[in-house]
């Protein structure tokens, strides 16, 4: 059986000095925080799925503007064996309107100040920080 990897978006939503993250409710990274996102269905374009899940998960409305970046995300067993692949795509978005309130498959939904991201004492899903900047350096 030939497997291909996941194509999933992540929305990532800038506004006052703050970041917008969901905490997972299912894995992979359940119970950890991340950007808004999930699943391209079919037919759909990257950023159109980062503004639906964005909408579905935190009920908050933003603007897709552009790509930022893309993230391997592959979990290994302990023999090697690949068991979750995705290959992430960062979206930028302009936040909009909405108060972020945990939807779909979102355990909580928040805004956060950027400083209290930077520091990484937050349990976060690999490479949030890394995105963030990405996001801060290209607007």
């Amino acid at each position: 059986m030939t497997q291909s990897p996941k194509i999933g978006a992540l929305a990532v939503v800038l506004h006052q000095d703050q970041v917008l993250l969901v905490q997972r409710s299912k894995q992979p990274d359940a119970g950890l925080w991340g950007f808004p996102g999930g699943h391209v269905e079919w037919g759909e374009t990257v950023l159109q799925a980062a503004q639906r899940e964005l909408l579905e998960e935190t009920a908050v409305i933003a603007e897709p503007l552009h790509y930022l970046d893309n993230l391997d995300l592959l979990r290994r067993d302990e023999s090697g064996e690949t068991l979750v692949h995705y290959l992430l795509v960062g979206v930028a978005c302009r936040y909009q309107s909405g108060t972020p309130v945990a939807g779909d498959d979102a355990l909580d939904a928040r805004w956060f100040p950027l400083d209290q991201i930077r520091q990484g004492n937050l349990p976060m899903s690999n490479r949030v920080i890394d995105l963030l900047e990405t996001a801060l350096r290209r607007g």
